[in-house]
């Protein structure tokens, strides 16, 4: 097994880098500092945090991910898929538990990439990946009804499950203030529109600004007064704040170690199809454990100064690309950018209203849902909308973290299902035809199976799925023969369930004096059952190449020619 390195794609990319590649990437970079802005504001406000700690985790961990990642164009920041799962922990655990899981998941993020498990996430099933951001994209659009249509609860908490939500949103839908309704409309169309004029600019930013100067101007000079805005609810800071690591305690440590878990898979996993969407626009290949690597220390040191959980976003890589960023240097003056904002212009923030915000992210959910996929998705094998249903009803009815973790059970089982329906025993007790042995014709005589002598043939991986099978064919054959020769030629794998099934049988086997014979081993599983000590209890005599060696074996031992 090959050892980790650790090789930035930064220190590549500059052996060869010239002031004109600088140019480019210094253009890209400013373009996508802005078209974060809004976005990591919207994200930190969404997830329960103040506004500058969605852009401060937007400059740290995007600086860090650039610097160290394994991915040239990967920019990195908040995202809406965390939104749901750090609202539910500051809920439950405030802050400083935030900070706890996402250093947790930091490390765990490290441990992955050092141990080159970055391809291991792809493995994960698409219905699975399809089910939770389409969950996490209803849940994402249900926190923002509030804002859109500006409802009162009269000091009444909000509940941190969906149905709660709704039923609170259904309770006070009488306080709808149409302001708030037509600052959300007016943001939503004005985000659809803005590509139709330019695709450089983004549509999010030019809702903010327009929709701000027009609320600015109604509350001076038209009397209007109930759009809420940040400045309303939030005090803004415009500054990084000094570094804070927690007091680590070992409770907290315990219970929140399956929400840092979720963390990781799901940065894991957003990263890593950002990344490999990235590779397909640009030719590229990137290095999936430094990326991780890399994601693993931004998500250590961006709670340290205040951020929140942060990972590799598509959206704001698209955008990077689109724009000429060829190397994480556009990266990392995107991360300057947003820097520079937050010291100087920050202040400005406070004026823009809720509402506003609210449509930004009603058009995140929408493009995030990929509803069009999930309907598709639901043609497919029963099996894998099962998945996708659960996926998508426990994302969004309960949390994320169980989402996953039965999602990925009843994927497993799926698969373990149809394996096992592949895998096939079946028995011969007359004639071989060597002719149906391969898709060439050979006009070989028929091999002629001795009386006595019973060849089982096993067609497919011998796991734990499949391992009683043996045990169900001899009870339903219900016969005793002499011989058995177990013919393992289409055997890829054998587990150790499927060793101690196979020593058992023939444990009994030897009880009832019938001998068993292995045939056509191939050689890796020749390895394990070496190593089990397998062959010690059979004999190395009774192994064979291949059926005729182990129809000769079978007549000697039957004393027929």
């Amino acid at each position: 097994m090959k050892t980790f390195q650790f090789k930035p794609k930064l220190v590549d990319t500059l052996r060869n880098y010239t002031r004109s590649d600088f140019s480019t990437d210094l253009m890209a970079g400013i373009i996508v500092g802005i078209v974060a802005l809004p976005l990591a504001i919207a994200f930190g406000i969404a997830s329960g945090v103040s506004p500058e700690k969605g852009i401060i985790t937007a400059i740290v961990a995007g600086f860090i991910i650039s610097l160290l990642g394994g991915s040239k164009v990967q920019i990195g920041g908040p995202t809406g898929a965390f939104i749901v799962i750090i609202y539910g922990i500051i809920q439950q655990y405030g802050l400083e538990g935030l900070m706890i899981a996402t250093l947790m998941a930091g490390i765990l993020l490290i441990i992955l990439g050092m141990f080159r498990l970055g391809t291991i996430i792809k493995f994960i099933p698409y219905p699975i990946i399809i089910g939770f951001t389409s969950g996490i994209a209803l849940t994402i659009f249900t926190t923002q009804i509030a804002d859109v249509f500006g409802l009162q609860f009269g000091g009444e908490k909000v509940p941190g499950d969906f149905i709660g939500k709704w039923i609170l949103y259904a309770r006070h839908f009488d306080t709808v203030n149409w302001w708030n309704v037509a600052v959300s409309i007016a943001s939503i169309l004005i985000i659809a529109l803005t590509p139709k004029f330019s695709k450089k600019i983004p549509g999010s930013l030019v809702a903010i600004i327009l929709v701000t100067v027009a609320v600015y101007l109604m509350k001076m000079y038209g009397g209007v007064t109930s759009i809420d805005t940040i400045g309303d609810r939030f005090s803004i800071q415009s500054q990084l704040p000094e570094a804070t690591v927690p007091s680590l305690d070992w409770e907290a440590v315990k219970n929140l170690f399956p929400v840092a878990i979720t963390i990781a898979v799901l940065g894991a996993i957003e990263s890593l199809l950002s990344a490999t969407v990235a590779d397909g626009v640009i030719g590229d290949h990137h290095d999936s454990n430094t990326e991780l690597v890399a994601q693993g220390i931004a998500n250590i040191i961006s709670p340290i100064f205040g951020g929140i959980p942060a990972t590799g976003a598509i959206a704001r890589t698209m955008t990077n690309i689109n724009n000429g960023g060829r190397s994480p240097i556009a990266g990392i003056v995107h991360a300057i950018v947003l820097l520079l904002i937050l010291i100087f212009l920050m202040p400005l923030a406070k004026f823009i209203p809720m509402a506003c915000l609210a449509g930004v992210l009603v058009v995140v959910s929408y493009n995030m849902s990929g509803w069009r996929v999930f309907k598709g998705l639901l043609k497919n094998p029963k099996s894998d909308v099962t998945v996708l249903l659960i996926t998508f009803f426990l994302t969004v009815i309960f949390d994320l973290t169980v989402a996953i973790e039965v999602g990925l059970v009843i994927a497993c089982v799926s698969f373990m299902k149809r394996v096992m329906e592949t895998t096939q025993i079946s028995v011969i007790t007359d004639e071989i035809d060597p002719n149906k042995e391969s898709d060439v014709e050979t006009h070989e005589e028929h091999l002629v199976i001795p009386e006595g002598v019973e060849v089982y043939e096993i067609n497919g991986p011998y796991f734990f799925g499949i391992a009683t099978k043996f045990e169900e064919i001899m009870a339903r054959l219900g016969d005793r023969p002499q011989i058995r020769i177990i013919r393992m030629r289409k055997v890829p794998f054998i587990d150790s369930t499927g060793i101690h099934n196979l020593t058992t049988l023939c444990e009994m086997s030897q009880k009832e004096n019938i001998h068993i014979i292995l045939s056509g081993v191939n050689p890796q599983v020749h390895a394990v059952l070496e190593r089990s000590g397998f062959y010690t209890l059979l004999g190395k005599e009774n192994i064979c190449s291949n059926i005729n060696e182990a129809l000769d074996v079978a007549r000697k031992e039957l004393g027929v020619s």
